[in-house]
């Protein structure tokens, strides 16, 4: 079950609002975590124990590190069990194959990989089992209190809005709204418009846009001209941001409508000046998550330069990795650290002189690194970045631009805060005009849904 789907919009939100508005507050999680059970399982029944067991093992592991709290010893062993556990679900759906074929490859074993219609990623994975893991290694760290009430915790863990594909939700960041939250009509005005426009961003923009980069990748890049290249690679651009960030702002404004308020995860990372800005403002939960867990321990910047630049190496290879088990993802992640670094040693304070040039430098390369991030087969992806830089003309582009044009400049625009200055405006928080705005959205959005084929969420892969 999808957000963008006739399902989840007119069955499963107004029976779940309806029943969680009406439970007494001291339900409401109740509610919330059974609905999100089925939610779960209505789309990966296959794996919900998997989820269930996370639950469990973390849980159990907090209750008893909180009860041997004088004795370290039994402390980390409760610790280093569930991370092993939660983490080896992980590592065995997403990366056994992965390990195996490359195996294969170098020792010219033939050892068997799993079966794909056995042993496919389990929806969400990446995204839950870094919420649980920081959970158990907050206690651990004696940085939370531990969660006692089971029903609470599992909500946590599987609160439907951001379960599949998040925003990455800290236990700190809503453990107090776990316990006691207000619910006011406000909220529910301003969830409904958030979710309203996130769902626009994914049909309207990201599903309408990503058709031209569907289409040149049908032509085959050896066949394309370089104009058409370009313009494919832009549309993929815009594509997974409109898709991912529309996601999150649906996230986040069901997560409002509930009593919750969930962290910003993207603030118009296309118009940032240099590459170091612009992973401060895309995927912020991930960014954060691993300068927590990962960057910090290994000692951030606090020590020598060498070091310094392995933890940031570090960061990025597993950022790359995380996002997907091929090759493709660990040469984006390493990609993005060659560029950050070469940042940090001496461009950043060139970049800062030119607004215009350093934007245009931060457009180009995010492009190329899309480029890496799109095609797994890295046969598909040579021919791509040939075709890029081959300067193979051709009048194909003019075809796709008179029926993209349009399209692509509300992508710009809406890639920037352009909207939200509007909305921001006078005639913007006219409670009418509002309200007219976000229902027109709101009909041409569903009668899209209703017209076009089935469209998941680009990151429920990762």
């Amino acid at each position: 079950m999808v957000f963008s789907s006739l399902l989840f919009l007119f069955r499963f939100l107004p029976i779940t609002f309806l029943i969680y508005y009406l439970a007494p507050t001291k339900l409401k999680n109740t509610v919330l975590f059974l609905a999100s059970l089925f939610f779960y399982t209505w789309g990966e029944p296959k794996f919900f124990p998997i989820m269930l067991v996370s639950i469990a093992v973390n849980y159990v592991a907090g209750l008893l590190m909180e009860r041997f709290d004088k004795k370290e010893g039994v402390r980390r062993a409760c610790f280093w069990i569930a991370f092993a556990i939660t983490l080896g679900f992980l590592l065995f759906f997403k990366y056994t194959n992965f390990f195996l074929s490359n195996i294969n490859a170098l020792l010219g074993t033939s050892l068997p990989l799993l079966s794909s219609s056995e042993f496919h990623l389990p929806l969400g994975i990446s995204f839950y089992t870094f919420q649980i893991m920081a959970y158990t290694i907050d206690v651990y760290r004696r940085k939370i209190k531990v969660e006692h009430n089971l029903i609470d915790f599992g909500t946590f863990v599987v609160l439907f809005p951001q379960l599949i594909a998040g925003p990455i939700v800290l236990y700190s960041d809503i453990s107090r709204e776990l316990k006691h939250r207000k619910i006011t009509l406000e909220q529910i005005n301003d969830g409904a418009g958030l979710f309203i426009m996130g769902l626009a961003s994914k049909i309207l923009l990201a599903d309408t846009i990503g058709a031209l980069w569907t289409e040149v990748q049908t032509l085959g890049f050896a066949n394309v001209s370089t104009p058409l290249a370009w313009m494919g690679l832009l549309a993929y651009s815009f594509q997974i941001y409109f898709d991912f960030s529309g996601y999150s702002l649906m996230a986040i404004g069901l997560g409002r409508m509930l009593g919750f308020f969930f962290p910003q995860n993207f603030n118009y990372p296309y118009i940032s000046k240099s590459v170091t800005e612009f992973w401060r403002r895309w995927h912020i939960t991930l960014s954060s998550w691993f300068r927590e867990y990962v960057y910090i321990p290994l000692g951030g910047n606090r020590v020598g330069r060498a070091r310094h630049f392995f933890n940031i190496f570090a960061v990025w290879f597993l950022t790359g990795f995380w996002h997907g088990a091929n090759w493709n993802f660990i040469f984006w992640g390493l990609y993005f650290f060659v560029l950050l670094m070469i940042e940090k040693i001496f461009l950043l304070k060139r970049l800062e002189k030119s607004r215009i040039l350093s934007h245009v430098y931060l457009i180009f390369f995010v492009m190329i690194g899309w480029a890496l991030f799109a095609l797994s087969d890295l046969s598909a992806l040579g021919e791509l970045l040939q075709r890029l830089f081959s300067l193979n003309g051709g009048n194909d582009w003019m075809y796709y631009l008179r029926d993209y044009a349009g399209m692509l400049i509300l992508c710009v625009l809406a890639s920037t805060p352009f909207f939200k200055v509007l909305a921001d405006s006078r005639l913007g928080k006219n409670r009418v005009v509002r309200t007219v705005f976000l229902s027109v959205v709101l009909l041409v959005s569903v009668a899209f849904m209703v017209d076009s084929t089935y469209s998941p969420f680009l990151y429920f892969n990762f």
